[in-house]
């Protein structure tokens, strides 16, 4: 029991991260086609300044629960997939610079170049997200001692790569949306007008993806077992239509919240249909790591669902908090301030 908890709060971190850093990632992936001029580009960098940092919180809590609840699981994962997890550290500590570094000189040329980090170290993210996570759905050659047998060209896939561009649709998606918020006049349009754009690609996008899910991997069975289990699919569409529905009657906050209600369904559509697998072996199904093979002492597990049902809210009031205190959009007038970026 306590296994089967502590799999649904690791889904849901997972979920929260989704929603909360992928609205940055996905504005940073759109930085080059959304900022037309310097202004723009500072309010880009602006509407996600007071937020991106806590987000990442969420990425360590996740990380931190896999250790921590499912150490076994933790340990294969950051061996098998020890190159694109790398290469995602590095991506978020160049993302992390770029926001610090890039007002430091008066420079065009500066500005410029970290312009293109900040693009790079958001688009790489996305897209690797996408990969490990559908990798991690399909199956991975792992032996029964946790070794990988394989590199990352392993990972590059066909349903790894459908996956990696899903995530970057979705994110650049929910991105966009978010700066329909944080942003007036023309940015906002074209914001707006990039939304509509994403939308029925992410609609495709989706419907492919479901199919690949089918051919590449055994997550329906699942469902096929517990039939309930469709519901998450479904709210996930209805998320999505939920955004253009939204968007029609010019109420952006519900639509940016349907479109984190479409992310939330698509994380617990995935790990509905791998549970109770965390690390399927596509080489051996008795090699994969489970909740249950692969989880802490029920001891451990207890004492951090005391702590987690206590900090957890605490968190969440938190950031509750800093979202409605900066919750107006970001102006030109706004950038003259010391703070702002």
């Amino acid at each position: 029991m306590l296994e089967t908890i502590w799999f649904i709060l690791w889904a849901l971190l997972w979920a929260v991260y989704f929603v909360l850093d992928g609205f940055d990632l996905g504005l940073g992936s759109l930085l080059p086609f959304l900022g037309k001029n310097e202004t723009e580009r500072r309010i880009m960098y602006n509407a996600a300044g007071p937020f991106w940092d806590g987000n990442e919180v969420w990425l360590i809590s996740a990380g931190g629960v896999t250790f921590a609840a499912f150490p076994k699981a933790y340990a294969v994962m950051f061996s098998a997939l020890y190159a694109p997890l790398l290469i995602l550290l590095f991506a978020l500590i160049f993302r992390a610079v770029s926001f610090e570094f890039r007002n430091k000189v008066d420079s065009p040329v500066w500005c410029t170049f970290w312009d293109g980090v900040h693009f790079v170290s958001n688009l790489i993210p996305c897209i690797l997200l996408g990969v490990a996570f559908a990798n991690l759905f399909m199956g991975i050659p792992i032996d029964a001692q946790g070794v990988y047998h394989g590199n990352l060209l392993k990972l590059l896939n066909i349903y790894g790569l459908a996956g990696g561009v899903f995530f970057l649709v979705f994110f650049m998606m929910h991105g966009a949306l978010w700066l329909t918020i944080k942003s007036e006049g023309p940015l906002q349009i074209r914001a707006l007008t990039m939304v509509n754009i994403l939308w029925p690609v992410l609609l495709g996008l989706l419907i492919i993806f479901l199919v690949l899910t089918a051919v590449y991997t055994n997550l329906f069975a699942n469902y096929l077992v517990s039939p309930a289990l469709f519901i998450l699919p479904l709210l996930a569409l209805a998320g999505l239509v939920g955004v253009k529905v939204m968007l029609r009657r010019g109420q952006l906050w519900p639509a940016w919240a349907c479109s984190a209600a479409f992310i939330v369904f698509v994380t617990f559509f995935g790990a509905a249909g791998m549970f109770p697998g965390m690390i399927i072996s596509s080489i051996d199904p008795a090699a994969s790591v489970t909740a249950f093979n692969g989880a802490s002492s029920p001891l451990t597990l207890k004492i951090m669902l005391g702590v987690a049902l206590v900090m957890v809210p605490i968190v969440l009031a938190y950031q509750v908090w800093v979202y409605r205190l900066f919750s107006a959009p970001v102006t030109a007038a706004d950038l003259s301030d010391d703070h702002a970026y």
